[in-house]
């Protein structure tokens, strides 16, 4: 009896999944655990294994259709069987309890970990790719992926090994492959149409005239998800700001104390994120109204402190979260969050690494940037922006001295927080960063 294939529920937050590509076409076999296809959530990219082994009779779902959790995207079944032609009508009820689960959360990270974790020298790619890589012996290396963070997938081989049928001097193929240029789509003018280097250095010029026409890409995938979860942030959520300037004297003292222990203890260099990120956490102790979520009507006062630290990618930003961050040194902090930043940049966040949020720190002090106003990335109820540290004149003790300033702004959700306590707040994150040596008492 065929089986459904269902838009998995991957987080609590979860509603809706956009599908990224299908692994699969429709009346190939599919073995258990193999990956089927590629979904975005709100929070991460991630492949699906299949839970069912057989032939994958229908897919319903198109590439970047949004599907709601616990639809039924296609069938699995014997060959030949027959299926319907349009996806039974999803309701949104009934359905979640019965859905095979396609891993747990921890299988998924182990999964992601043997996908998508990339030590030096390894090759991104897909099981599938590997095998057929195999099969004919094919180099991986020499292969230019187009998956996500450009792993190598099946078609990816298939592509190549039809490039290595296209008759081409060595040099000709050695030109386009340096180009990104697909040596199949050039006419050859050498004996028996064969390719050689004038006929791709004349396909290069041409595409150098198309490359000066705009290019226009659409707004899609994760950069899809941002834009409607920001509007829906600025529109519906009363933002107010308030900012102040932080002598960070005492911090960069702090700092250069502890770099060597911290460096030796953990393999990474402690940063200001991660002591600004101990203030926070501290004064979110002190002040717990600032680490509350509102949703719906109920404002919901968080036991933890889960610190989002906001990850910019080369088109997008995502937030991991550093979980009860208050229970954390500056060494364990060090760690955790460097660690987190590498796994977003590298596409291997776990759906739990990405959710469960509380508070969130958006730090642009590497850029040439004074101080900005964030946005409140909901449920959370605040967002604290960083800016650079940088030398200013100042008066101390009525003499005009330099001193490291730092700007931070922190943008609060007026409906669930007042002005005095998020000032109050605030004025605690500013003492505490003055004098940050009572974060290690």
């Amino acid at each position: 009896m065929a089986k459904e294939v269902f838009m998995p529920k991957l987080s609590s937050t979860m509603s809706v999944g956009t599908l990224l590509q299908w692994f699969k076409e429709a009346g190939d076999y599919v073995e258990v655990g193999e990956p089927l296809f590629e979904i975005m959530t709100d929070k991460i990219n991630i492949e699906v294994e299949s839970y069912e082994e057989g032939t994958l009779l229908k897919k319903y779902a198109q590439v970047d259709e949004d599907v709601p959790v616990n639809a039924v995207i296609g069938y699995i079944g014997e060959k030949g069987e027959e299926v319907p032609e349009q996806p039974p009508v999803y309701s949104g009820e009934g359905i979640e309890d019965t859905v095979p689960e396609t891993t747990s959360e921890k299988e998924e990270s182990e999964n992601d970990q043997n996908l998508l974790n990339q030590d030096q020298g390894k090759i991104r790619a897909t099981p599938a790719a590997k095998r057929v890589a195999a099969e004919h012996n094919v180099d991986l290396s020499s292969i230019r992926g187009i998956g996500p963070e450009g792993r190598i997938q099946e078609q990816d081989v298939r592509d190549s090994l039809d490039q290595k049928r296209v008759l081409s001097t060595p040099l000709a193929g050695k030109i386009a492959i340096e180009n990104n240029l697909d040596i199949g789509a050039i006419a050859g003018t050498g004996a028996r149409g064969k390719i050689v280097k004038s006929d791709v250095l004349t396909q290069m010029n041409r595409k150098e005239s198309v490359d000066t026409v705009p290019e226009i890409w659409k707004l899609s995938g994760l950069r899809k998800v941002i834009a409607q979860k920001m509007t829906e942030s600025v529109q519906t959520i009363p933002h107010v700001t308030l900012t102040s300037e932080i002598d960070m004297s005492n911090a960069v003292s702090l700092r250069e104390a502890l770099l060597p222990t911290i460096e030796q203890q953990t393999g990474y260099r402690l940063s200001y994120t991660e002591i600004i990120m101990k203030a926070v956490s501290y004064a979110l102790r002190l002040h717990p109204r600032l680490n509350a979520s509102l949703v719906e009507d109920e404002i919901i006062m968080n036991h933890d402190i889960n610190i989002g630290l906001a990850v910019a990618l080369d088109d997008a930003l995502i937030v991991p979260s550093v979980k009860q961050a208050d229970t954390k040194g500056l060494a364990e902090l060090t760690k955790t969050s460097k660690m987190l930043g590498e796994k977003a940049r590298d596409n291997r966040l776990s759906p739990e690494e990405m959710s469960g949020s509380t508070f969130t720190i958006s730090n642009l002090g590497m850029y040439a940037i004074d101080g900005f106003t964030p946005i409140i990335n909901p449920p959370e109820t605040a967002i604290l922006g960083v800016g650079r540290i940088m030398d200013k004149p100042v008066i101390v003790n009525g003499e005009v001295t330099v001193r490291p300033m730092m700007v931070t702004s922190l943008s609060f959700d007026h409906r669930a927080i007042d002005g005095a306590p998020a000032a109050a707040f605030l004025t605690e994150l500013k003492s505490l960063l003055e004098d940050p040596y009572r974060l290690l008492a």
